[in-house]
């Protein structure tokens, strides 16, 4: 299979932080050399908490391409984050249900206020014929929010 984005590519690339602590929780169940090699052509992405302006549903692997896509373009989320690292990786498997739930953190700072960006996820991972077929994410958006001074009149 060929390599579907470069190495360096920020969030999916073999070299970026958030597909290095995927991989890792994935390891030995799916088979790919970026992120999106991961994923089945069918795929289904469900967000449970989001931020405005994100999707709470995406079908398809090119769907999550077409999502992703510009997260390079700015830093890795687009103009929002930069990824420096991630770690602190639990992993839980259901052998029977071929279910993964990976908890992690990533680490990096606001492209546009240059404060720190720190946040917690939980993905809940479906994985068939060593493909992801379905995740499920849930994140903090408070910690998109801090990061990026949202509302600017916010009190605490």
């Amino acid at each position: 299979m060929s390599k579907t984005v470069d190495d360096n590519a920020p969030l999916v690339g073999a070299n970026s932080p958030f597909f290095c602590i995927i991989k890792e929780g994935l390891d030995g169940l799916v088979d790919g050399e970026d992120y999106y090699e991961l994923l089945a052509e069918d795929v289904v992405f469900e967000y449970v908490i989001i931020v405005p302006g994100y999707p709470r549903r995406v079908e398809g692997r090119q769907g999550i391409i077409n999502l992703y896509s510009n997260y390079g373009d700015y830093g890795d989320y687009g103009d929002y984050v930069k990824l420096h690292s991630a770690d602190n990786l639990h992993v839980h498997r259901d052998p029977a249900t071929s279910v993964v739930v990976l908890e992690y953190e990533v680490h990096g700072s606001s492209v546009q206020t240059g404060g720190p960006y720190d946040n917690r996820f939980v993905s809940v991972v479906t994985i068939k014929g060593r493909k992801v077929t379905h995740w499920r994410d849930y994140l903090d958006p408070i910690a998109v929010f801090d990061a990026q001074g949202w509302p600017q009149d916010r009190r605490s």
